[in-house]
């Protein structure tokens, strides 16, 4: 990688910007599920529709993330920073705006643009501004400021929607957007990539096959799952997924080269980021619902109650670690996967019209130290699964693969919970939940299985001494971290 500083910047500045912005980008995330609610009945809109208002989100942010990343390194890091930062800012004020559920939509979608762009550039910005003996501690706050977007997202999101309103979920990225974009001219070096060509056809390939999915999965309840819409979104996305794959494996420079799979470690990481993710966001979208729409909680006691859950990494990081260190990855990952699984399980067989938070309180712990067990070895496991060079690429497409997981999860477990119940009175809610959430719990047991595939320490050891597999970036080019990894840290 070749390092072409144009304007000098200090550490100091470049922690504080880019901290910054990866804690919008990542309270962007969970921070409207509290709010859902409040936002159906301002701007109206069917289950579809609030399903969109996160995966619009969620699904461009995780396409458009390693293409975001070529992109600053063809064109300045520093530069595409600012645009991705921009778009992010004003797409957060027309979402603050929006006069109708498909225009708030719209703007959730362009928001997700934007923080592709800004979001993976953070940390090349941060690795290039701050002296080898100090990233250490640099990675650390930044992951610490992350991990606390994550789990506040919840609860600031019900105390605005709350005590303000659902728009300032959207309005509190606008002043410290406009804040942070003079500080990123005039204090972020500017340094540039290898520049390697642009995948544009993987990045058109991924897209429009994840949109079909995705949009064939959210109508499918509505239309029927034999309506030519569905099945030609369906089919239509299966097939540019398939010429994604064949484009990976025949291209010579892709997006994500289908080669990284012939790793048993890479796959059974990807395999089990993608089902965590999965069945992890379909419960919190709607057991966030649950709490208000079926138990009565007002957004801000919703998003409290939820700390349990999504606050739990920042507790529990520290013993993973060592567990992680002292046994190896693979086994921590596999037991924080089926301890996931267990909590939402246990969830689905407690929740009733009338359930006590006590009653709901161990599911949400144990949820919360499953979650916590996962993410602290996981990015080790990814950054051990293949050789040094091709790191980066490897911690982008975990990080992309997470994101699709969480639309996915949205999707699928929403067509179940339509299905089977739906808004019209606290039981027909529960009716839908219940099984939604259990099968949730099935894909994150699944997610356990495809752990155990990862090899054994053995061979964890004698990947890392190929390159750094235990901490948050190696020095040259600095690891995509996703959000909730961050929490963990």
């Amino acid at each position: 990688m070749s390092q072409q500083g144009t304007r000098r910047g200090g550490a100091g500045w470049a922690l504080v910007i880019t901290s910054v912005a990866g804690f919008m980008a990542a309270l962007d995330n969970l921070v409207v599920t509290t709010a859902l609610p409040a936002i159906r009945e301002d701007l109206g809109g069917a289950l579809h529709d609030l399903e969109w208002t996160v995966s619009a989100y969620t699904l461009t942010f995780a396409v458009l993330l390693m293409f975001g990343a070529a992109l600053g390194d063809r064109f300045g890091r520093r530069r595409l920073f600012v645009i991705g930062l921009t778009v992010f800012t004003g797409a957060s004020a027309a979402a603050a705006l929006a006069p109708g559920i498909d225009s708030l939509i719209a703007a959730r979608a362009v928001q997700g643009v934007g923080a592709a762009i800004m979001m993976p550039l953070t940390l090349t910005l941060l690795t290039a501004a701050v002296p080898a003996e100090r990233r250490g501690m640099a990675y650390g706050i930044w992951g610490a400021v992350n991990g606390l977007a994550v789990a506040s997202g919840p609860l600031v999101g019900g105390s605005l929607t709350e005590h303000i309103s659902w728009q300032w979920i959207f309005w509190l990225n606008v002043p410290l957007g406009l804040a942070l974009l003079p500080l990123a001219r005039l204090r972020l070096a500017e340094s540039h990539g290898t520049g390697a060509p642009l995948d544009l056809p993987g990045t058109l390939l991924a897209s429009g096959g994840l949109f079909g999915i995705v949009y064939g999965l959210v109508r499918g309840p509505v239309d029927g799952w034999d309506g030519p819409v569905v099945l030609i979104a369906l089919f239509a996305g299966a097939a540019l997924l398939a010429g994604f794959v064949h484009h990976g494996i025949n291209n010579k420079n892709p997006m994500l080269p289908m080669r990284l799979f012939r790793s048993r470690a890479f796959s059974g990481i990807s395999a089990a980021s993608l089902l965590m993710f999965l069945g992890m966001f379909g419960s919190i979208f709607l057991l966030s619902q649950y709490m208000q729409g079926v138990l009565g909680y007002s957004p801000t006691e919703a998003g409290l109650r939820m700390l349990p859950w999504t606050g739990m990494p920042m507790l529990v990081a520290p013993i993973a670690g060592i567990l992680s260190d002292r046994i190896g990855g693979r086994p921590v990952v596999a037991a924080g996967l089926f301890l996931q699984a267990a909590g939402l399980g246990y969830l689905a067989y407690v929740i009733t019209v009338d359930a006590s938070y006590g009653s709901q309180l161990p599911g949400l712990i144990i949820s919360g130290i499953g979650m916590a067990l996962f993410f602290a070895p996981a990015s080790a496991l990814v950054m051990s699964s293949v050789v040094p060079k091709e790191q980066g690429i490897a911690s982008g497409a975990n990080n992309a693969l997470r994101e699709v997981g969480g639309a996915l999860g949205i999707a699928i477990m929403g067509s179940i919970f339509a299905a089977q119940g739906g808004y019209e009175s606290g039981q027909s809610f529960v009716d839908g939940l219940r099984p939604a959430v259990a099968v949730g719990a099935g894909v994150v047991a699944l997610g356990g299985f495809a752990a155990l595939l990862i090899p054994g320490r053995r061979r964890d050891d004698h990947a890392s001494t190929d390159g750094p597999g235990t901490g948050p970036a190696p020095t040259a080019e600095p690891a995509l971290v996703t959000t909730g990894e961050a929490a963990a840290r």
